[in-house]
């Protein structure tokens, strides 16, 4: 196998415990990792502000790595903040989104700063608000705030009532955009084109480290796109069925056991 130059991590349910920690043994072994020459890049749904805090915990503020946030129309340098790439959804296709969405009776959520916007309350923005710590702001106008601008939009709801609406969203819209699950309760819609993959492939082009050199754990389907194009796709042994059928290997160890950590160790440095 190559040897690995860069190593991108998702967050929730990869690298963070259930309790949204990061063990001592799995920061200690990313830390021999950039030691070892690997650049480390977060991969995750979450926006800049919720993504900061683990960014910190594991020293990249202090040395040269990346984040790629929103699922990947954001890209930003975990060291200095500046933003390589900031992708967002034209009005007239988020507006078509938000339209589909309302009209079956869905609300609709839109993370900007540090703040979750939604059309309306529900449980699980509630859930979200918890789990990334912004603060949740109810939007009147959302159709107004929709047409001045946005990364992605998110849809949260029950999984058997999302699916439908996903095939939905692929037969009037799917040429438009890019559409996945990140949560079996979360429908993401982002710009075409536009996924993990995308924005990884752009990292790795910036610093000239070739496809096969880059490692990519993850374990839900907003995983899927950069798990298919690291040279190394890996799959959280607590993920979804779909990504470990895809990944090339799987992790032994969940999220609350450093499967990560146990991913480095073998595949990176060398003690597997």
């Amino acid at each position: 196998m190559t040897a690995i130059r860069m190593l991108a991590i998702d967050l929730d349910d990869t690298l963070l415990r259930s309790d949204l920690s990061i063990s001592f043994r799995t920061r200690n072994t990313i830390k021999r990792a950039e030691a070892a020459g690997v650049v480390v890049v977060l991969a995750s749904g979450r926006i800049p502000a919720a993504m900061e805090r683990f960014a910190r915990l594991l020293g990249l503020h202090k040395r040269p790595g990346y984040l790629i946030c929103n699922n990947g129309t954001m890209i930003q340098e975990s060291d200095t903040g500046a933003i390589i790439a900031d992708i967002q959804l034209p009005a007239s296709t988020a507006l078509a989104v938000y339209d589909l969405a309302a009209a079956e009776g869905f609300s609709v959520q839109i993370y900007e700063n540090d703040v979750m916007y939604v059309s309306r309350s529900n449980e699980f923005a509630d859930y979200d608000q918890k789990m990334t710590g912004l603060r949740q702001v109810v939007v009147e106008n959302f159709r107004g705030m929709v047409e001045a601008g946005c990364h992605k939009l998110l849809i949260p709801g029950d999984p058997m009532i999302l699916r439908p609406l996903e095939s939905l969203m692929r037969t009037y819209i799917g040429q438009e955009v890019t559409i996945f699950t990140s949560k079996p309760y979360f429908l993401e819609i982002l710009p075409v084109h536009t996924d993990k993959g995308t924005a990884l492939a752009m990292v790795a082009e910036k610093l000239k480290v070739p496809r096969e050199a880059v490692l990519a754990i993850g374990d839900s389907m907003n995983d899927e796109a950069m798990i298919r194009w690291a040279g190394v796709g890996v799959a959280m042994v607590n993920g979804d069925d779909r990504i470990k059928d895809i990944a090339e290997f799987i992790t032994e160890k969940t999220n609350d056991n450093d499967g990560v950590a146990e991913i480095i160790e073998r595949y990176i440095l060398g003690k597997g």
